[in-house]
């Protein structure tokens, strides 16, 4: 049995009537909702590195690395581990206090870290670091506007707090689509293309079950045409999505933002969500504009 156009129409509108009702019954105002749901994704993403960050540290306090490039507070262990403890004391903190000038404080606090963390020798080519930089800006000036809201009437406060939460998502989908453009720029190469480098990677002998399950179950052959064409899925995906999420409706780029970061991290190792669930968190920010489309276009 089809659905006619008008019946398919009135299911729509009483979904959104669903999800707007549901949206309109939490406590706590949108934006705070989205910002402590991006911080807390944020922070799970930085203690998914907690194992591999205290064997790095480790390494590096036993057998100590110079290089020149850096100044040497850049090279110091100790601002190291300052940057990474105390941009997680100061987010964690800034998630559950009430007040919003403490909250933008510890957001600053947190951005800070994060910048010396993306500076330092130690870890400046980490892209645990470099999603978290760009998430905690996004903190940082979202929490800023939630001490402005905290400051108007409550008659003021509603119409703002919706207005608030599609800037929120547009920032955040801008971000998406240049993280995601930057690292299908870094694959536009033959070898990435050929899915040599995909191949030797994760293909060949990486112990992941989806590669072992493909190792098991077809030639080399076929393992190697597989790898082709997964490289250049992700690379015509990455491509697509960096140029496109930010134009989309909020609640579409959130589902697309998510489907790729997850997806990613899924089919090809789970240590990236160290990295990708940072994105996964500022991707999910439209789904918090539910019902906010007229204030918005009245504003």
């Amino acid at each position: 049995m089809h659905s006619s156009p008008t019946s398919l129409s009135t299911s729509l509108d009483t979904i959104d009537w669903i999800d707007t009702e549901a949206a309109e019954s939490w406590s706590m105002s949108r934006p705070l909702a989205a910002f402590r749901f991006v911080v807390v994704l944020m922070l799970a993403a930085l203690f998914w590195k907690w194992s591999f960050f205290l064997a790095a540290d480790y390494v590096y306090s036993t057998w100590p690395l110079a290089d020149d490039f850096f100044p040497a507070w850049l090279q110091s262990i100790t601002t190291l581990r300052i940057a990474f403890f105390g941009g997680i004391s100061a987010l964690a903190f800034a998630v559950v206090t009430p007040t919003a000038k403490v909250r933008r404080t510890g957001c600053l606090i947190g951005f800070a870290c994060m910048t010396v963390l993306v500076w330092h020798q130690g870890s400046h080519n980490d892209m645990t670091f470099a999603t978290a930089w760009w998430t905690s800006l996004w903190a940082f000036w979202l929490s800023s506007n939630l001490v402005k809201l905290d400051e108007m009437t409550a008659d003021q406060r509603p119409a703002h707090e919706q207005v608030l939460i599609r800037r929120a998502a547009w920032l955040s989908r801008l971000i998406v689509s240049m993280i995601l453009l930057g690292g299908a720029v870094g694959k536009w190469t033959d070898e990435y293309w050929s899915g040599q480098v995909f191949y030797e990677i994760y293909f060949f002998d990486r112990d992941y079950w989806v590669f072992n399950w493909l190792r098991a179950n077809f030639d080399t052959e076929t393992v190697r045409d597989i790898a082709t064409w997964y490289s250049r899925k992700a690379v015509v995906v990455e491509t697509l999505g960096g140029l496109f999420i930010w134009l989309l409706p909020p609640r579409h780029a959130a589902a697309m933002g998510v489907l790729i970061f997850a997806s990613i991290a899924l089919l090809s190792n789970l240590l990236l969500f160290s990295v990708l669930l940072t994105m996964i968190g500022l991707a999910s920010v439209g789904w918090f504009t539910v019902g906010t489309e007229k204030v918005s276009r009245d504003n």
